[in-house]
């Protein structure tokens, strides 16, 4: 308690030497001050605490994780970054002969096995690293609570939680798959809302496959993103509300039968067995459809309102002009036909323009056949009758916050496996579902 006593003196001499040079307390300064001495004794504090039990020793011998005998060698120091400060930890060092292995129980004890980074420090690693770029996430914590760390320490731990995220999620989903899962609780309406986005890749992960620009090669792979929530009332206008906090995230960046297994078992967590309706929201993706008929058969489908309309508002550029009259008319006309569920009225109107250009026609055609296609999924007018929503804005927001805002910054390149722990990660935060999983991590 020495120690501390001399840098509670420290402290309180720096804030009068800057009072008697100013005139006045320096607020800003004098609070960071007294937080970073704060930081140094209490981890003066925690140093003793975490030493107290002489290094964790457990006799001459002790198991090994394979159950062997593991003999006592020596005592080895650690230094460990806290969230108060840098201490030094004494461990007791035992090796297994059979596996030929070390063995530090104290580093399983403090959940410091392989790492120099507290839980508390990786905690906030894992925040910061799922929310923003890892350099951003490095001078915040500096920054907002005074832990200095390196940007790939960052990176790294970051990832390194996202894939435990996924491990323990990957199991939760084998539960609800096998049934053993109970639903949280019945709902009226569930809706599940599906869409992908592309993700910049290393030049590695894109190797051989087609790409839409003049080189033919890809850049990107997609991220297939999903969610589900809630709908139990309607606003004063009949518009479907939202439940409140009920939206939750899954996704990865791998194939459509894989992406499949994974947002039905989010269903089943959600309760799709006990809701009375059951929705469907994509934009026109086959993929997306075909995810619907195999996990949700019987599940209204409804294309994204919004995806339809820009397809009419592209034909209507490349047939009329950008902002022409006649553009502005047809487009119109067409918005109140897709609006009073008149597809087929849409589709006549598309099937008798005329263009010129070959280009154009091939887009008229694709277009035609879009609302052919999915023309029982656009019924607008009858699903609002029912008050669903028409709209995919949730996951669509998804793709932004999860996808676009974190993995499609200027400059960012990534692998596989790299971008679907930072999407594990952020789907977790997302969902609220962030403390849920670092309280079962210290459990387990």
């Amino acid at each position: 308690m020495g120690e501390m006593a001399q840098e509670v003196d420290r402290m309180v001499r720096r804030v009068f030497q800057d009072m008697e040079r100013l005139g006045h307390v320096d607020l800003e300064a004098s609070e960071m001050a007294i937080r970073a001495s704060s930081h140094q004794m209490g981890g003066s504090l925690l140093e003793k605490l975490l030493n107290a039990d002489g290094g964790g020793y457990r006799g001459a011998r002790t198991q090994c994780s394979k159950g062997h005998r593991a003999q006592f060698i020596e005592y080895r120091d650690k230094q460990l970054l806290t969230a108060l400060s840098p201490v030094e930890v004494k461990r007791a060092y035992y090796h297994c002969e059979q596996c030929q292995e070390g063995v530090i129980p104290k580093d399983h004890n403090l959940d410091i096995v392989d790492t120099s980074f507290s839980p508390g420090v990786r905690r906030m690693m894992g925040q910061v690293g799922g929310k923003e770029p890892f350099e951003e996430g490095r001078r915040d914590l500096e920054n907002l609570a005074g832990v200095w760390v390196k940007t790939k320490a960052v990176e790294r731990v970051s990832q390194t939680i996202g894939k435990q995220i996924e491990t323990v999620f990957q199991a939760e989903r084998e539960l609800a798959l096998s049934g053993k899962v109970v639903p949280l609780k019945a709902v009226p309406k569930l809706y599940i809302a599906i869409d992908g986005t592309g993700v910049p890749m290393v030049a590695r992960e894109t190797e051989g496959r087609k790409g839409k620009d003049e080189t033919g090669k890809a850049k990107t792979r997609e991220a297939k993103l999903g969610c589900v929530f809630t709908q139990t009332e309607l606003d004063d206008h009949q518009r479907p509300v939202r439940d409140e906090h009920s939206t939750t995230y899954v996704g990865a960046i791998e194939t459509a039968e894989a992406f499949g297994t994974r947002i039905y078992a989010e269903a089943i967590r959600r309760g799709v067995s006990r809701a009375a309706q059951v929705v469907v929201l994509g934009d026109g993706a086959r993929w997306i459809w075909g995810i619907a008929e195999e996990h949700f058969y019987g599940a209204i489908q409804i294309v994204d309102l919004y995806h339809a309309r820009e397809h009419l508002a592209l034909i209507a550029k490349l047939v009329y002009g950008a902002s022409t009259i006649k553009s502005k008319a047809w487009l119109e006309a067409r918005r109140e036909q897709l609006d009073a569920a008149d597809v087929e009225a849409v589709i006549a109107s598309l099937r008798r323009l005329r263009p010129s250009h070959t280009k154009v026609q091939e887009a008229v055609r694709t277009a035609a056949d879009y609302f052919h296609t999915n023309a029982e999924r656009m019924r607008y007018a009858d699903f609002r009758k029912q008050g669903l929503f028409v709209g995919s804005g949730v996951v669509e927001a998804g793709c932004k916050t999860i996808c676009g805002q974190r993995l499609k910054q200027s400059g960012m390149h990534w692998t596989v496996r790299g971008a679907n722990a930072i999407i594990a990660l952020r789907c977790c935060q997302l969902s609220a579902r962030w403390e849920e999983f670092w309280e079962a991590r210290a459990l387990g």
